[in-house]
Order: C-alpha cells, then structure tokens, then sequence
C-alpha cells in the first residue's frame, strides 16, 4: 500500500475551493455529454461518467455518476497512459476489459490537458454505448468467451492533434449495429473533453501549473484521511461473509463470493480467497470491477462531502485470487460481471461490516441491475438495439425502511421515460411500477421492486442478464429476504417463466414482463 503526505503550504480554504471547482469540471463535462449524446442510453438514461486526473494519471476529482465506472476507471487511465506520451489534442479510446475496462459496451476515452505547454492533468469519460456488436443485439450475450461480446479496443489514438481519426472511429461504428448511434455518442464524448480541457486550463491561467500540481496533490493526501479516519472507526477485527450468484447463464451450478475483511487500525484488507473460479458464462468481473465495489461500499461509510480520489485507495489491501470469478484470465467473458457480479461483490462486503457496524450497515439491496437488450430491424431496413437497466428494492436501513422502485448500488442511472421509449422503437409499455409487497417484513421493510411489461410491436431478439431469481436478497438482524425477480414471456395469453439469464426470439404481440428483486427487511418484525 502507497500513501500520500499532505502539504502544509496548502491553504485548506483553497483546497475545498480547488476541490469543488475539479468536481464541477467533470459535472460539466457530464452535462455536455448528456445534452449532445445520440443515443437514448446516454441522453435519456445518463449512462456515463466523467472525471478529472492529475499530470501522473491520479484521479483527482469525479461527478456524482456511476460507482462501477468512476471506481474502474483508474485503471483505464493507466492503460492509456501505458501507451506513450499524450500530444496536446490527443484523445485515447479504449474499452478492453482486461485494460481497466468494465465490459465492452463501455467506452473510456482519455485526453491530456496542457496549459502554457505544461501537463497539467488528463480528463476521462466512460460511456455505455448501447451495440458494439457481438452475438446479440446490444453486446450483452450469453457469451462464453469476451470475443463474443463485441469489439475489443485497445489503448487506441481516437484523436491526433485535434483531427479526429476517420479510419478508427469508421472501424468501431462498421461493427456496430447502429453505426450512426455510435458515431453521434463518440462525438459527445470528445466534446466534453474540449470543456473539461478549457476548464481545466483557466484554473492554471489563475494561479499556475505548479499551483494546480500541488493542490492536486493536497487532494490526494487530503482523500486517504478521509478514508484512513473511515477505517478507523471500525472495530478491529476478522468479518466474513458470504453469497451466491444465481449461475452464470451457461452452467445451472450458483456461483459463490467469499470475503474476509481485516481491519487494523486505519488500514483494511479485503480478501476474496474461496471464491469461485471463473466460470464459463459472462458473470465474470475484471479486477478492476472487483475493486471499484471494494472501494464504493467504504466511501458509504464516509461522510457524504467525502472526497473519493485516488487518495481513497491507498488504504486498502484488495486481494482477489488469480484465475477467480472477480479476477478472471482473458479471454473469459465478462459482459455481467460489471452489472450484476459486482452488486454480488457489494452484498458479501456490507453481509461481513454489518457484523462489526451493525446499527449503519442495510440489508440486501436487489442485487441485479435486471439488465435488458433488445434489436431488431425497422421496417425501413434500420437495425435499431436499446439497453437498460432497471430499478429494484433498496434494503431496509436500521432505522429507516428501505426506497422502492430505486437503482441500487453499483449503478446511478435513470430510467427510459415511457414516452421517449415507445417513440423511438416498436413497442408498448402496458405497465410500469411498484412490485407492491416485494420487500422483505422487518421492524423496517425493505423497498419494493418494480414491475415493466413490454409489447412488441416488430420481431425482436431479446436478452435478459439478471440476477436474484433463485437466491434471494438477504435481510438482517432477523428481518426477512426481499423477493426474487421473475421474468415472464406472455405468448398468446400464455405465460412461460424465463431463465434469468437468456435470449429469446419475441413475435410481434408477445408481451415482456420483468420483476425485479425487492430489498432484505432490517431487524424481527414487530408484533
């Protein structure tokens, strides 16, 4: 473990000013991609993050995007880096998931930030592109190999002295299925470098590039105290626990977590040894999503104005073994290990700091992001693919019942609004809300879960990757499980229960019912 020493030159006005205004560069950046996206993942859902880094690829700062992006996204960075030496105007893709990346859908693009021909730090977006090609419609298959998923990019010059590569960005786009969705969302991922850049640049102007070194530095130091005093706030001592994954998609067999955390002092070390190899299906998780959950469950702990830089880190003592489900070797598929394994990753970390903080850790959350995929072919000769995922029942809280209908965790995005789904594609919504009753009984209940129902308008594939439909998420302090989710095809009146994780061809009139998970009640119900 490395750790950084605060500078007491460093006004620590100045560093809160400093550190709000790097946090309001990449929510700037956020709202431009936002605004200028194409595709209804990013422009309606906000599936993306954005962040800043320092001159030697630290993260420094990030916006209140997604915990499994930002958490990841070092790595990525570092990737980038590891390539060469970044000109003024380069801009880096790349979504190799054995790189920093999470899954293919994910797309990072990574640009340096010059002021007076000085390096003064790199900006960094990560967003989920909705078909980068693949088995299925929306590069979320029940793959067995990460080939299957999509197009694999390495660390790749995307941009080269503010002149945009047409051979590159033709080359992703040719091997998507909808080529002119991934051409307009690339193009907003490089306009909000130009933002973040210009941001960046006048706060050197202010003051100098040596400034903005050492306070970026500052922030550093300042967010490892914030996590060493986190960690010492826990108990000493050895908590364990642990979880299923329902399967992977390909085998039947429930997949096992397994976590210990030490706690010494100001330093904790989280230890996945037990876990289960990696499996043939798409529910493994690069280490990099492994430690991105790590990370998330102990900035809960902090304060909400805790500052989570690469500072946060240094703390922690991830060890995840070689060849495990969270640390698999290429080229195992990884398409769910970034939406559902991940969330499993979140349940057994809080399942072992609920024994030493039991009055501030919840139950079980859903634990599934209930993603799904579908495409198909307009009647103009268009393909046309949309992904998302969906909201479940967060768990009961000590002292407080659990939100329904809520994304949980690992993921911060927002739903399709009915009108904006049903006017893109062949379809119609017949029902979306509360699955009443789906949280776990409790002295607190657990939140709700959801219910989407889907008519299919045209011919579509379908995929569904969820989770929580055989183990259900766990309550604590003898409160009860919330429910499984179910997911339902509705054929000709008709009801046939799907696997949690499939791909199934829909005729026009089928109808798609999801139900998602409700959250684990918290403590023996009253009488």
């Amino acid at each position: 473990m490395f750790s950084f020493s605060f500078d007491p030159a460093v006004d620590p006005v100045d560093l809160e000013v400093f550190r709000n205004r790097c946090a309001a560069i990449a929510e700037e950046m956020g709202a431009a991609l936002g605004r200028s996206a194409l595709s209804t993942n990013i422009k309606e859902r906000r599936d993306f993050s954005c962040a800043v880094f320092d001159a030697q690829g630290r993260m420094v700062a990030q916006a209140a995007h997604i915990p499994v992006h930002l958490g990841a996204m070092p790595r990525s960075v570092e990737a980038a880096l590891a390539r060469g030496v970044l000109a003024p105007g380069d801009v880096v893709a790349l979504n190799d998931p054995y790189l920093g990346g999470t899954h293919l859908p994910d797309i990072t693009t990574v640009a340096p930030v010059y002021a007076d021909g000085v390096l003064i730090g790199y900006t960094a977006t990560r967003a989920h592109h909705a078909d980068v090609g693949g088995m299925t419609p929306g590069s979320m298959p029940m793959s067995r190999e990460v080939y299957q998923e999509g197009l694999i990019i390495p660390p790749t010059l995307l941009v080269r002295g503010d002149t945009p590569d047409e051979s590159v960005i033709g080359l992703i786009c040719r091997n998507s299925r909808t080529p002119d969705e991934r051409r307009g969302d690339l193009a907003a991922q490089l306009a909000c470098h130009r933002i973040g850049a210009q941001r960046l640049a006048e706060l050197a102007e202010r003051h100098s590039p040596a400034w903005v070194a050492r306070h970026m530095e500052a922030l550093l130091a300042y967010g490892e105290r914030h996590m060493r005093a986190v960690i010492a706030a826990i108990p000493d001592g050895t908590y364990t626990f642990e979880d299923m994954l329902d399967n992977d998609g390909v085998d039947p067999d429930p997949l096992i977590i397994c976590v210990r955390i030490d706690i010494h002092g100001e330093t904790a070390i989280v230890d996945f040894s037990g876990t289960a190899k990696q499996c043939r299906g798409p529910l493994n998780a690069p280490r990099a999503v492994t430690e991105s959950a790590v990370i998330y469950c102990f900035r809960c702990l902090g304060p909400p104005d805790m500052p989570l830089s690469a500072g946060a880190y240094a703390p922690l003592d991830v060890r995840v073994p070689e060849g495990c489900m969270l640390a698999p070797r290429p080229p195992a598929a990884v398409a769910g290990g970034n939406v559902e394994t991940a969330q499993r990753v979140v349940d057994v970390v809080f399942g072992a700091l609920a024994q030493a903080l039991p009055d501030r850790i919840p139950a079980a959350s859903a634990g599934t992001m209930n993603n799904w995929t579908f495409g198909g072919v307009a009647s103009n000769g268009a393909s046309f693919a949309y992904y998302e995922t969906l909201g479940g029942g967060m768990g009961a809280r000590p002292t407080l019942p659990g939100l329904s209908g809520v994304q949980v965790h690992m993921t911060n995005t927002l739903n399709t609004p009915v009108e904006a789904l049903e006017r893109q594609f062949p379809l119609i919504v017949r029902r979306y809300g509360l699955r009443h009753g789906s949280g776990g009984a409790g002295r607190m209940r657990g939140g709700d879960g959801l219910v989407r129902e889907v008519e299919f308008c045209a011919p579509v594939t379908v995929s569904l990757l969820s989770e929580r439909r055989v183990y259900a998420p766990y309550g604590l302090n003898g409160g009860a499980a919330g429910l499984r989710g179910r997911n339902v095809l509705i054929r000709d009146g008709e009801e046939r229960l799907l696997p949690g994780k499939t791909t199934v061809e829909m005729l026009p009139g089928d109808v798609l019912r999801i139900e998602t998970p409700g959250g684990g009640g918290f403590g023996a119900p009253l009488r």
